[in-house]
């Protein structure tokens, strides 16, 4: 006999714990099937919040943001040692899991271990790590089984000194050298980690510009950070061949012939879908490009009582909108009234490199692709009292308004806390907001929400007052 719930989620990331939990919420009987032994995902296990409590320590143990306060070294680096970087990630992680796991148990959530997969459109599969299995039945499936890291052929993978992205937090000593292939968010973040602690660091990437799809300007003052901070871009090239170094070096020969040789290397090739394993034909589903699942607006599936949220449906692939489709889904489901609202359409990116970067909304040259006639303001950290306190001396925020109709169409920021001051921005996109709001608005003093009405000020003086 399988056990029966109202709704089932296979996955314990960030979109399965906030599907179950509006379910939960909403008094639905709700059981979540995890198949690595801690839940939340890579979001908390390998990914996100792992990373960024990296950066963090490594910001810390370079003495890097004391440099550029007081001008002197105050570094710990010198004798830094593994154990020293992710002693911090280790207990945060687990303070994560842990919450995770009491807050199914306040709201009464079943978490079952083991591997999901379908017999039928609302049979699960659970596959335990003894052997054994059994049916769980649900009214209604989210599948939110998010991402892996994509592992290109021919890559040693299983030497100690080779690592996908998610791997790298078993690093067991401190690299004497690294190369970092792939210059997309993930490589460019630890990139920038292990060069701020002083590791000689090459970032390798078969393109010519970093991280395109930023606003040019932005783009272009990070890496000119990075390049400060130490990190040795190697354009234009991509990896070859890459043969098990044995007790050597790791000898990476790229396109050009030119051969890179480091001490560790760090293969960020993106992310793919685990789909496969979920025997998704038996519940009547089938995949499209790179294993992912299609749904319409409202995560549907073409089997209307199966939901997919996450990694698994593509862009953006985030863990904050993937919570928020999670939370979507359920709430389209059971017809919820307080919480059946649409995915918001603004989406902040956030990059957190050294320094962080964030934007929402168009870029400039989306602008001009389109032919809008916009203006552009600009304030440097510098400009505010905040921005001199924290020592940063490169941070600038930049925002697009239209012209004729003075709305805010997009906001770009690079520098110290720049995730948490595009807030700002992204609720003013929502409310589709004017500069006159901006300027209207009283900010605190000091701090660097006052970046918007200097920008904002900029745009006026620049544009709207000849």
């Amino acid at each position: 006999m399988s056990e029966s719930y109202d709704l089932v989620v296979i996955g314990a990331g960030p979109a399965g714990e906030s599907a179950a939990v509006t379910a939960a919420l909403l008094g639905k009987r709700v059981a979540v099937v995890e198949k690595a032994a801690q839940p939340g995902g890579a979001a908390v296990n390998t990914g996100t919040v792992p990373s960024k409590t990296l950066r963090e320590t490594a910001l810390a143990l370079s003495g890097l943001r004391s440099r550029n306060l007081h001008g002197v070294d105050l570094s710990l680096r010198r004798g830094t040692t593994v154990d020293d970087l992710v002693r911090h990630e280790r207990t945060v992680r687990t303070g994560e899991q842990t919450r995770i796991r009491e807050s199914f148990a306040h709201h009464g959530i079943t978490l079952i271990p083991g591997r999901g997969e379908f017999d039928d459109p609302n049979t699960v599969r659970v596959h335990t790590a003894d052997g054994s299995s059994r049916p769980i039945r649900g009214e209604s499936i989210v599948i939110a089984i998010g991402s892996v890291p994509v592992r290109p052929p021919g890559i040693p993978f299983d030497h100690a000194r080779i690592h996908d992205s998610d791997e790298l937090l078993d690093i067991h000593e401190m690299p004497e050298s690294i190369a970092v292939v792939g210059a997309g968010v993930i490589g460019s973040e630890y990139a920038c980690m292990f060069a701020s602690l002083g590791v000689p660091t090459y970032l390798v990437d078969g393109r010519d510009r970093l991280l395109p799809f930023l606003d040019a300007e932005l783009s272009a003052a990070l890496l000119v950070e990075m390049e400060r901070l130490g990190v040795r871009f190697v354009w234009k090239e991509n990896v070859v061949s890459c043969p098990d170094p044995g007790e050597g070096k790791v000898r990476l020969t790229l396109s050009s012939g030119t051969r890179l040789e480091v001490d560790h290397a760090l293969i960020c090739a993106g992310r793919m879908c685990r789909t496969p394993e979920l025997k998704l034909d038996r519940a009547g589903i089938t995949t499209c490009e790179k294993g992912r699942i299609p749904v319409n607006a409202q995560f549907q599936t073409v089997v209307p009582h199966i939901y997919a949220v996450g990694d698994v449906i593509g862009f953006p692939a985030l863990a904050s909108t993937s919570a928020e489709q999670g939370r979507a889904a359920v709430s389209h489901r059971y017809d919820c009234e307080f919480g059946n609202c649409p995915v918001a359409t603004v989406l902040p990116s956030g990059i957190y490199t050294i320094p962080e970067l964030s934007s929402a909304g168009a870029t400039e040259e989306e602008l001009k692709k389109q032919n809008v006639d916009y203006v552009v303001g600009r304030a440097r950290y510098e400009d505010v009292p905040r921005g001199k306190i924290i020592g940063d001396k490169t941070g600038f925020l930049k925002l697009l308004f239209d012209r004729a109709s003075r709305k805010l169409l997009g906001v770009h920021v690079i520098g110290e806390l720049a995730t948490e001051v595009v807030h700002i921005g992204v609720v003013t996109l929502m409310a589709e907001g004017r500069a006159e709001l901006l300027l209207r608005t009283c900010f605190n003093y000091p701090t660097l929400g006052e970046l918007y009405k200097h920008a904002t000020l900029d745009a006026v003086n620049t544009a709207w007052r000849t």
